[in-house]
């Protein structure tokens, strides 16, 4: 594999860093694409940050305005000290389209950011185009995952060195080789930030079985979400099997299932040429049936 790092992803990209206020909260963005362009909002998962896209800045930002935040209490994004539950994630990504004077936007989310885009989607289906969930959390609640999930992420957040930062990284990668020294080291950066240990705890509280259960989306809330939707799914997902996310397409009214080969939790990230021609395929209404089931 030759060597990479998230500037040789950007190097020869026209995009930009900023941070905006949305209710309150300054959030963090890097954005590419024409200011006039469809907006496209990116979300990343738990204990995650907006350089999860940065692979897929440039193929998106020739077709969209396209912004990847860091979510509430995460990244560099401000950490108030709020219950971190589902509601609290998507009141702030209807206040970060407020602060982008945004109506209406194509929005894409993995794990845990597919969950908050899903129940966006059900509560504000007027500020929804399209809908992407990427190996999307929110249906289902497996003890074995949510204590490895939250046994790596705490041992990284609270004591932050190389090592623990690397391993928590390695288990979203089938091929674990695609985890390079500069994302650990942005990854460290953010876990070694003042109150973000602290952050991460509150962050994880939706691997705490009682407060999973009751931010679940049941059949019925999966069948509330109008928008046309891809769900998309890996073989090799260390959350979920394929048939999870099979299921999730089933209770969603206009939804195309697709499956990505050789990755983990981060399809994006391990295969982006892959992910960018399908993701964008469906975004713009073009055919996605050579990936589709």
């Amino acid at each position: 594999m030759t060597y990479s790092s998230i500037w040789s992803s950007l190097r020869d990209v026209s995009f930009s860093q900023g941070w905006l206020d949305a209710g309150g909260i300054r959030t963090r963005y890097i954005a590419s694409g024409e200011p006039d362009a469809p907006v496209l909002v990116l979300l990343h998962g738990t204990g995650g940050h907006a350089e999860a896209y940065v692979r897929n800045l440039k193929a998106h930002g020739e077709h969209f305005r396209t912004y990847a935040i860091d979510l509430l209490g995460h990244g560099w994004t401000d950490k108030p000290i709020v219950s971190m539950e589902i509601a609290q994630y998507v009141r702030h990504l209807a206040n970060v389209l407020d602060g982008l004077k945004v109506e209406r936007a194509h929005i894409s989310g993995e794990s845990l950011g597919g969950w908050v885009t899903a129940r966006f989607a059900i509560e504000h289906p007027e500020r929804v185009d399209k809908l992407v969930l990427n190996t999307t959390g929110g249906s289902v609640a497996n003890i074995t995952v949510m204590n490895r999930l939250k046994e790596l992420t705490l041992r990284a957040a609270t004591e932050p060195t190389w090592e623990f930062v690397k391993a928590r990284l390695e288990w979203l990668m089938h091929d674990k080789r695609h985890v390079n020294d500069d994302l650990v080291a942005t990854r460290q950066a953010i876990y070694s930030a003042p109150g973000a240990s602290d952050s991460m705890k509150r962050a994880l509280i939706l691997q705490d079985m009682d407060v999973r259960l009751r931010n679940l989306l049941a059949p019925d809330d999966w069948s509330r979400i109008l928008a046309t939707t891809l769900v998309l799914w890996t073989d090799h997902d260390p959350t979920n099997p394929v048939e999870e996310g099979r299921r999730i397409a089933s209770m969603i009214p206009n939804a195309k299932f697709a499956v990505m080969a050789g990755c983990g939790h981060w399809p994006q990230w391990e295969d982006s040429s892959t992910f960018d021609a399908l993701h964008i395929a469906f975004l713009r209404g073009l055919s996605i049936e050579r990936w589709a089931e």
